[in-house]
């Protein structure tokens, strides 16, 4: 089982929902939880970062098609 799988899960769940009411948004979810909704990745990063450190965490863009990256990738606030 991967590290995301539970929130990969419950955004799954949510999918349908979170693109009717907030497409081209990006969605933060910790733990299985939806943490909210946010106009850029980098806003939904610096809060992802802020309450939960390093993570793992998930965030996504509502309506576009999943991306992976290298777990070498690692946000940077640029303002840190």
């Amino acid at each position: 089982m991967g590290i995301l799988d539970k929130e990969i899960a419950a955004f799954e769940k949510m999918r349908e929902q979170l693109e009717a009411e907030h497409f081209g948004k990006w969605v933060l979810f910790y733990k299985k939880d939806m943490i909210g909704t946010f106009d850029s990745f980098n806003d939904a990063a610096q809060e992802a970062a802020k309450r939960f450190g390093e993570g793992p965490y998930l965030i996504r863009q509502i309506g576009s098609r999943s991306q992976s990256l290298p777990a070498s990738v690692l946000f940077r606030p640029i303002n840190a």
